[in-house]
């Protein structure tokens, strides 16, 4: 069987501080705020989120992959403390973001209280393939990539997004 997806790929973060990372994904990434739904305790318990009841704020990219910052009313653990190197702990995930301007997102995700793991500067790990990781006020982690020539990646991608 294969897969048919009927939408672009979401990705749900559980948060502490919906205010905080509300100004780092909407005002510094530059998402849009597309609902802000509260799921009742009985309903979180039946699909195997929370105990209680938790609020969903979902936030879209140009392209209309989602993020969904989701806040449980009994807060969650504290996470665990991260290591220098993403790939040393086994249940890291991290999102991507490609782009057309990384120094420029990389100095607004800085400013709004993310924290830069690759340095000030972005890391060009191949000819024409920059990149910075970094952590956002919470401490997921982010990859932040510019491609010389987007083609090259994603041919099947064509145009872009306004």
């Amino acid at each position: 069987m294969k897969m048919k997806m009927t939408a672009p790929m979401e990705m749900g973060l559980t948060v502490r501080d919906l205010p905080l990372m509300l100004a780092f994904y909407r005002d510094a990434l530059g998402l849009s705020v597309v609902a802000d739904n509260s799921v009742p305790a009985f309903k979180a318990e039946e699909a195997s989120l929370s105990r209680d009841g938790y609020r969903v704020v979902r936030l879209q990219t140009p392209w209309g992959e989602r993020i969904k910052l989701l806040v449980p009313e009994s807060p969650p653990s504290e996470r665990p403390a991260p290591s220098d190197h993403i790939l040393d702990q086994h249940e890291v995930i991290y999102l991507t973001f490609i782009v057309d301007d990384l120094c420029e997102v990389l100095a607004s995700a800085l400013a709004a209280g993310g924290i830069s793991l690759t340095g000030e500067k972005p890391v060009e790990v191949r000819p024409g393939t920059f990149l910075a990781f970094l952590r956002d006020p919470e401490g997921h982690t982010l990859e932040i990539v510019e491609y010389a020539d987007i083609s090259d990646y994603r041919s099947d991608l064509v145009g872009g997004v306004a």
